[in-house]
């Protein structure tokens, strides 16, 4: 004998909203079926047999290649036939959701038929914030959990979609969207854990750093921001604008690992502020939250060095969808023109980083976007004050190479210098690369400003006094180009972000 939730039948929607409630509400109800269950289950008492309840899902079925005219990249099915998805934590991804059931209606004029789906959900994902109640278990009762809940189950999770490479069953719906719920619900937890901080806290524009000591810079002008009330400048006012990111910008609190959240002068604290506490050690790609009231604010993570946490950190953060994910950190020039503190603007990449081989080959190009170029040289210029043909003096556009060897320079006969000469590449690090690929992979927009801290091909090696030094004269400024493009970005709008550029032949409606 199994428990589950009363059946619920599938209802077609004309609005976007009144479809957005029925998900919540058989998400709600599966969540506390689920939580209700394990908590009599903790408890020691008899389940009667086992538990399951299972996702929301949304379909959209079309007869017609027709569509209304949009200019957006997504908000529509590629042609006729069944879409559907599966669907969880509509908290979290409220605004996302009403705004994708938005365009399908108004693209496609049919309704939305929303149900429940026959995929559990998992018990591991039913488990509020705060609840720990799992290490309350003895090892026996542990294991028998495996008898009367279902657990994640990777099957469900793969990236065949994103990929390119799923193929649906015969009669199955085709895909609505990137990820299925389970895999969105498997990296939401994957953050926590790697991050330290609850994907409730991420924002839609990402910065990735491969240094400490940029998110050093960045919690000491998060801390600072906070200190003075909305609509004042505050972050170092004595210098020109060109200097540095406008104060305000609508930040309302700055996160930190362990949730803990400092709230800007004037603003009360939130409900959960009081759970937040600093965590006993640092997580291993701790995260640092500038937070917006819409979510438009600023994430910035320390990946640390190598591709592998690279895809790793940016697998999980796509399930977000964010609006754009940009690499600061720094590089070894590889021209014997640059200067140790030149900037480095991506505008191609040599992937020798191997980690994505599987999943993007080769053969795809990795283009650069001319949204996020623009921006990031903007912000070069807004920064350091050099216009016109004089930032050429500072910064130079160039192919970036990504090698997984952290020590290429030791190789028998330095072989990988004739092939970086070959790729005409200018600077050379372990992690933008991956982080433009999975970027395209994921139909995220990209883009890499780099700086170059050694110059190991000209004898200029990173020594202890020469690199602080480096450091204190250059990573206030990167940082602040990073937000300035960040707000350049932010105001064009996100529609002229996600573009064509970044969309496969049968691409999904889901953004």
């Amino acid at each position: 004998m199994s428990s589950s939730p009363p059946h619920s039948e599938t209802v077609t929607f004309n609005d976007a909203d009144q479809a957005l409630q029925r998900i919540q509400t058989l998400y709600g109800q599966s969540i506390q079926h689920l939580r209700q269950a394990l908590a009599d289950f903790v408890a020691g008492r008899d389940l009667g047999g086992r538990v399951r309840a299972c996702y929301p899902f949304v379909r959209v079925q079309t007869h017609t290649v027709a569509r209304a005219d949009s200019r957006l990249s997504y908000g529509f099915v590629a042609g006729p036939g069944a879409f559907e998805t599966t669907l969880t934590r509509p908290d979290l991804f409220a605004g996302y959701y009403r705004e994708q059931l938005h365009l399908l209606l108004k693209n496609h004029g049919v309704p939305l038929e929303v149900g429940v789906s026959a995929q559990p959900i998992p018990v591991h994902f039913s488990f509020a914030e705060h609840d720990h109640i799992e290490g309350s278990l003895s090892p026996q009762r542990r294991q028998l959990m495996r008898d009367m809940f279902d657990l994640p189950d990777l099957a469900a999770m793969d990236d065949g979609i994103a990929n390119g490479t799923y193929e649906p069953a015969p009669g199955a719906p085709l895909p609505l969207s990137l990820f299925t719920a389970p895999r969105v619900d498997y990296s939401l937890h994957r953050l926590r854990h790697y991050t330290g901080t609850a994907p409730e806290h991420f924002q839609n524009f990402v910065l990735f750093t491969n240094y400490q000591f940029y998110i050093e810079e960045f919690v000491r002008l998060g801390h600072e921001l906070m200190r003075n009330p909305a609509n004042q400048t505050g972050l170092l006012e004595d210098q020109p604008q060109h200097q540095h990111p406008s104060g305000d910008e609508g930040y309302v609190a700055f996160v930190e690992p362990g949730n803990v959240i400092t709230r800007r002068a004037g603003h009360p604290p939130g409900p959960n502020d009081e759970y937040g506490a600093a965590p006993p050690r640092m997580p291993q790609m701790p995260a640092y939250h500038l937070v917006r009231p819409d979510g438009s604010g600023i994430t910035m993570v320390n990946i640390g060095v190598g591709p592998a946490n690279a895809k790793n950190i940016t697998d999980h953060i796509a399930v977000l969808r964010p609006h754009a994910w940009l690499m600061l950190g720094h590089c070894a020039g590889l021209r014997n023109s640059q200067q140790l503190g030149d900037y480095v603007l991506a505008h191609g990449y040599v992937r020798e980083d191997h980690v994505l081989d599987e999943e993007l080959p080769l053969w795809v190009p990795i283009p650069a976007l001319a949204e996020i170029q623009v921006a990031l040289e903007r912000a070069v210029a807004d920064v350091t004050g050099f216009k016109g043909s004089d930032l050429k003096r500072i910064m130079r556009t160039g192919t970036v190479a990504s090698t997984d060897n952290r020590n290429w320079e030791l190789l028998p006969g330095n072989t990988p210098q004739l092939r970086f000469s070959q790729s005409r590449a200018v600077a050379l690090d372990m992690e933008s690369a991956t982080i433009a690929a999975n970027g395209f992979r994921f139909r995220v927009p990209y883009g890499t400003l780099l700086c170059v801290s050694d110059k190991p091909l000209h004898g200029e090696i990173k020594l202890p006094g020469m690199a602080n030094h480096f450091y204190r004269e250059r990573v206030d400024q990167h940082l602040r180009i990073g937000m300035r493009a960040i707000e350049l970005l932010r105001a064009q709008g996100s529609q002229r972000l996600h573009s064509r550029k970044l969309r496969s032949f049968d691409e999904v409606a889901f953004q």
